[in-house]
């Protein structure tokens, strides 16, 4: 069970997280129902904070809120000792709102509005990315404003292609983020000369569910050759470690992936920079499942057989965006045989709108709930309330135990938008 949560068990056949049964958790708070395992929140943040502590210099890691903004789980992070990597003036808010320290914070955007650098330059980011060379002035300009020095890093695209779905590469030549290495050079002059920035480093990020840690190795090398990089004192090395998300995906082990990375750091700068890893799938998206309850059950003349349940695109877009896959159970007949393989579909107006292509399940029967592992990243923040679908509910498990984090939206509360 590599794809679900840390403390997941089949007790008589139902299956259980956090020391309570799914099933459960449906009937008592409603589908479709988002739960996050406490345990496994903790133990990936306590694992790349343990991997992180054998750099020889300074290191820390800093948890990217777009994978999961979810109150509630920050919480638990920053208990933990994660920063904060946040990408609006909205993302912001919810760090914040979760304790996170602002010296903590590194903030993101290649399109930052005057509303997003102003908010993180009042609340004290502790660094800020610039993600393009006329966003120094923009920066520069607010934080005069605000009467306050405000460290930044310069986004670089290195050129490197990782081995990743086209949609979710970030370090290529074609990329939208951050610059290419004339005019990075050009930002560090243009950075010297704004008084109320300091130059702290560079960032580079490749990618979303990187599977090849050679891709990593390849960003510090192209770091080690760039020579301005040698005299800063940060270097923030982005994030997108893959998870698996069915028994079949091949991913490479979180601290042998850190660890790697660190040792290549410590081998080519010296004096060491300070070591920043952006980690968000990596640290919320085993803890995560999603239940859903299942409706119509029919056979199409083309063989397939459709199980519909009560969610789909619009608490979670990625098979529809990515072609991604993932992996299911029946709640209470988690060790049952499957009799088949089953296309799981969404209710929504979408022929696309499609979970898993084929799910090996027993027999779902209407009323059933239908588990799908490894929801925690980019499904609860990249919701929608397509055909008007109130987004769902959010509970944390631990001990037996289950607090609601997010309540259910209502249609009342989608009207309540409208004038």
């Amino acid at each position: 069970m590599s794809v679900l949560p840390d403390t997941a068990v089949v007790e008589d056949g139902r299956l259980c997280v956090g020391g309570t049964a799914l099933a459960d958790l449906a009937r008592e708070h409603g589908t479709p129902l988002h739960v996050y395992d406490e345990a496994t929140l903790r133990a990936r943040a306590r694992a790349y904070r343990e991997a992180l502590a054998a750099y020889p210099g300074s290191a820390r890691a800093v948890y990217a809120c777009k994978a999961n903004a979810t109150v509630g789980l920050l919480r638990v992070l920053v208990q933990e000792g994660m920063g904060m990597d946040v990408a609006s003036e909205g993302e912001l808010a919810h760090a914040l709102a979760a304790g996170a320290p602002p010296e903590g914070l590194v903030v993101h955007g290649n399109n930052k509005s005057d509303d997003d650098v102003r908010a993180a330059v009042a609340a004290g980011a502790g660094l800020l990315v610039v993600d393009h060379l006329e966003e120094l002035d923009q920066v520069d300009g607010i934080a005069a404003a605000e009467g306050r020095e405000q460290p930044v890093l310069l986004r670089a695209t290195p050129g490197i292609e990782a081995d990743t779905h086209a949609k979710i590469q970030t370090g290529h030549a074609a990329s939208k983020f951050g610059m290419a290495p004339g005019d990075l050079e050009r930002a560090i002059a243009r950075a010297a000369a704004c008084r109320h920035l300091r130059l702290d480093g560079l960032h580079v990020h490749l990618g979303s569910q990187i599977r090849d840690l050679g891709t990593y190795l390849a960003a510090v090398e192209w770091l080690a050759r760039f020579e301005p990089a040698a005299r800063l004192p940060v270097l923030d090395l982005g994030g997108g470690l893959a998870i698996p998300y069915t028994d079949e995906d091949d991913v490479p082990d979180l601290d042998a992936a850190v660890t790697a990375t660190a040792t290549a750091v410590a081998g080519r700068f010296d004096p060491l920079p300070e070591l920043v890893l952006e980690p968000g799938r990596s640290v919320v998206g085993t803890c995560g499942v999603t239940l859903y309850t299942v409706g119509a059950v029919k056979r199409t003349a083309a063989g397939i057989t459709y199980v519909a349940v009560d969610g789909g695109m619009s608490d979670n877009p990625r098979p529809v965006l990515y072609g991604a896959r993932y992996q299911a159970w029946i709640a209470d007949r988690a060790d049952a045989e499957p009799d088949g393989a089953y296309a799981v579909a969404g209710k929504h107006c979408e022929s696309g709108d499609v979970l898993i292509e084929r799910a090996p399940l027993p027999a779902p029967r209407p009323g059933d709930v239908l588990v799908v592992a490894a929801t925690g990243a980019y499904a609860a923040s990249m919701a929608s309330t397509y055909n008007a679908l109130p987004r769902a509910a959010a509970v944390l498990v631990a001990a037996g135990g289950a607090r609601t984090i997010v309540r259910r939206e209502t249609v009342g509360d989608l009207l309540a938008l409208q004038v």
